[in-house]
C-alpha cells in the first residue's frame, strides 16, 4: 500500500482541509437503500454504527428508500452523514466518485471481462483511499464534506428488451435511460447515437418495465427487488459486459465528527468489501442463466476502447475528475499490466 500512497502524493492536486469544529452529540446518519430499513445495505449500516461506538461516536440512523430525499436531507443539514450512490455523491467529492466512471475499473483479458480482476481494481482503490496518509485525507475532503467509506454494489450491466441490442451499432436511435443528475450518462448515450431518456434511481426501472426505454444499466442486485424480468420479457436479456462498478459512498459533514473519524470510517468499510462481494455474488446467481447475453471477444475489446475514449473526453469536459481517473489508471495497470493501454500515457497526462 505504500506505493499507492506515494502515487497519490505524486499524482494528485491537493485540496485544502476544511477547518475542524467540535462535534455535537448524536450525529444523524441517513442511508439510502431501495428496501429501506429492511435492505442489506441498511443492515451493513447498522453494523457500522455499532463499530463506530468503539471510536466514541454514537449515530442516529435514518433509512430512506428515496435517494434524492436522503441527499437533500444531508444538504439541508437534517442529516450529518449520508450514504448514497456515487452518481449523487459526486457533487460532494468528484475524485472519489471517479470509481464509477465508465469502464474505469473494467479489466479485459483475451477478449473477455476478467470479473475478479475488475473487482480487485475496486478493492485496491478503496484500500488506497483508506490509507492513513495526509495526502489521502486531503483528497477525500472537499470543503466541509469528507468521503468516509466506499463499497461496491455490483457491476452495472446493460439490460435490454431485445437480445439483439448487443453491439454499438444496434443501439443507434434506441431509447436509453440516463440519470438526469449525471450528465456523463446522457453524453455517452449521444456519443453512440442513442436517445437518452431522463430518469432517476427511483424511476428508471419503471421506464424499462413498461417499455418506455429499450435499455437501462443496473447491477444484478436490482434484478429481483425492481422486478426487472418484466422489462426483459421473453426477448430481452442482460449483456455480460460491465459498464462500471456502481459504488455506494458515505459522505459526512466534518464539523459534526471527531478530527480523525473519516480515516477510521474508511478503514472500517474496507473490511466490508468481501461482505459486499458476497451479496453481489448472490445477486448474480439469482439471474436465470438463459437471461445472460454474451458478446464476442472483438466486441468486448471494442467496448473497452469506446468506454476509455468516452471517459477521457468526459474528463476533458469536466464531467469526470482527472485526478481520480489518474489514480484508477495506475491501479488498473497494476492489476493488469499487460493491457495495451498501460503502455500509453492516457489518463495520466492531460492537455
Amino acid at each position: 500500500m505504500r506505493g499507492f500512497r506515494h502515487l497519490l502524493v505524486a499524482a494528485m492536486g491537493l485540496v485544502p482541509l476544511a477547518s475542524q469544529a467540535s462535534p455535537s452529540p448524536t450525529p444523524v446518519f441517513c442511508a439510502f437503500d431501495f428496501l429501506g430499513a429492511s435492505g442489506d445495505l441498511f443492515g451493513m449500516v447498522r453494523d457500522y454504527a455499532l463499530a463506530m461506538q468503539r471510536h466514541g461516536v454514537e449515530l442516529q440512523l435514518r433509512a430512506f428508500n428515496d435517494e434524492a430525499a436522503a441527499v437533500t436531507a444531508y444538504q439541508q443539514g437534517r442529516c450529518d452523514a449520508v450514504m448514497a450512490t456515487a452518481f449523487r455523491t459526486r457533487a460532494f467529492n468528484a475524485a472519489a466518485a471517479s470509481i464509477d466512471s465508465l469502464g474505469a475499473t473494467t479489466v479485459v483479458r483475451n477478449g473477455k471481462v476478467d470479473v475478479p480482476a475488475t473487482y480487485e481494481v475496486f478493492r485496491k482503490l478503496v484500500q488506497t483511499y483508506a490509507a492513513p496518509s495526509p495526502a489521502v485525507t486531503r483528497l477525500m475532503v472537499s470543503g466541509q464534506h469528507e468521503v468516509a467509506g466506499i463499497i461496491p454494489v455490483g457491476a452495472a450491466y446493460p439490460f435490454v428488451n431485445d437480445r439483439r441490442l448487443n453491439t454499438v451499432e444496434s443501439l443507434a436511435s434506441k431509447r436509453i435511460a440516463a440519470f438526469d443528475y449525471d450528465p456523463a450518462q446522457a453524453a455517452m448515450i449521444q456519443r453512440i447515437g442513442g436517445r437518452p431518456v431522463a430518469a432517476d434511481i427511483g424511476t428508471f426501472h419503471h421506464l424499462f418495465n413498461r417499455g418506455a426505454v429499450d435499455m437501462m444499466a443496473a447491477p444484478t442486485m436490482a434484478y429481483k427487488p425492481l422486478e426487472l424480468e418484466r422489462g426483459l420479457g421473453t426477448k430481452g436479456g442482460i449483456v455480460r459486459f460491465p459498464l462500471m462498478i456502481v459504488s455506494y459512498q458515505l459522505v459526512l459533514n466534518r464539523s459534526r465528527f471527531p478530527p480523525d473519524f473519516g480515516h477510521q470510517s474508511r478503514a472500517y468499510w474496507v473490511t466490508q468489501f468481501d461482505r459486499a462481494r458476497q451479496l453481489i455474488h448472490r445477486a448474480d446467481a439469482s439471474v436465470p442463466p438463459q437471461t445472460w447475453v454474451d458478446i464476442d471477444a472483438a466486441e468486448a475489446v471494442r467496448y473497452t476502447q469506446l468506454l476509455r475514449d468516452a471517459r477521457i473526453d468526459l474528463a476533458r469536459q469536466g464531467l469526470y475528475d482527472q485526478r481520480g481517473l489518474k489514480v484508477l489508471k495506475r491501479i488498473r495497470c497494476h492489476v493488469h499490466a499487460g493491457d495495451p493501454d498501460c503502455a500509453t500515457r492516457s489518463e495520466e497526462v492531460w492537455e
